[in-house]
């Protein structure tokens, strides 16, 4: 069973999403300050957190920012937030997905869904590339990316941490190197949907992918935009 910690002030909401959630087969953690959260993460980590950030006396950015910065996990902001700043603000500390309220429980679910596929392991079987000639390690200017074991070197030899969504945002990029690939394209390929009005979610992650990859991420030189088409990766990428 995935474990999910709901936090949210309102008890009705935690109530809800628990019930409708345990009927899926995920067991729930309600929760209904930062603190709580915070207690359980070292003691039973949930895979992924719904986190509401109206708060009482909280700022629940702040809270996602500690996750991104000590945990693992999914992260999914469910609010009644829908500015586009807090949206932009949300995903750019980490949020694997941005939920506003009022939200259809079916469509939640599917994004939680689509957060925890991201963050599972693949099977050893689809990962071993004698099995299925699959390539799994990739280099482009010294940097080397690890498919299979979802990890990013950097050129000195350390690992990067990415969170899933900017880890299936550069696979998307590596496979497709010198092409110009649309924001349409990108968000079907990491998140399997299309793009909303003014939805901002690839160009957000292509900002923070950039600070991590690039000497000069307002000058780039690996992933380059082009303007009203999309992104492109510039250098050369061989199998490692």
């Amino acid at each position: 069973m995935s474990h999910i910690a709901v936090l949210d002030d309102e008890i009705d909401i935690t109530q809800l999403l628990a019930n409708y959630l345990a009927g899926h087969g995920f067991r729930v953690s309600q929760l209904h300050s930062g603190r709580a959260l915070m207690e359980l993460m070292p003691v039973d980590p949930p895979e992924l957190v719904l986190l509401d950030l109206g708060l009482p006396g909280e700022d629940g950015l702040v809270i996602a920012r500690q996750l991104r910065e000590h945990w693992h996990c999914g992260l999914v902001i469910v609010t009644g937030r829908g500015d586009a700043i807090d949206k932009i603000v949300g995903l750019e500390i980490g949020a694997d997905d941005y939920v506003t309220k009022p939200f259809d429980l079916r469509e939640l679910l599917a994004r939680i869904k689509a957060v925890l596929r991201r963050l599972a392991p693949a099977p050893l079987a689809a990962t071993a590339p004698a099995a299925n000639g699959e390539k799994t390690r990739w280099r482009f200017m010294d940097w080397e990316l690890d498919t299979a074991a979802r990890r990013l070197s950097s050129p000195q030899g350390g690992d990067v941490p990415l969170t899933s969504g900017e880890f299936d945002l550069l696979c998307v990029f590596v496979r497709h190197p010198g092409r110009v690939l649309s924001r349409d394209f990108l968000l079907e390929s990491t998140r399997g949907r299309e793009a909303a009005p003014f939805d901002r979610t690839i160009d957000v992650q292509v900002g923070r992918l950039r600070k991590k990859l690039e000497a000069d991420s307002e000058d780039p030189q690996i992933i380059k935009s082009v303007r009203g088409a999309g992104y492109i990766l510039v250098p050369p990428v061989a199998s490692a």
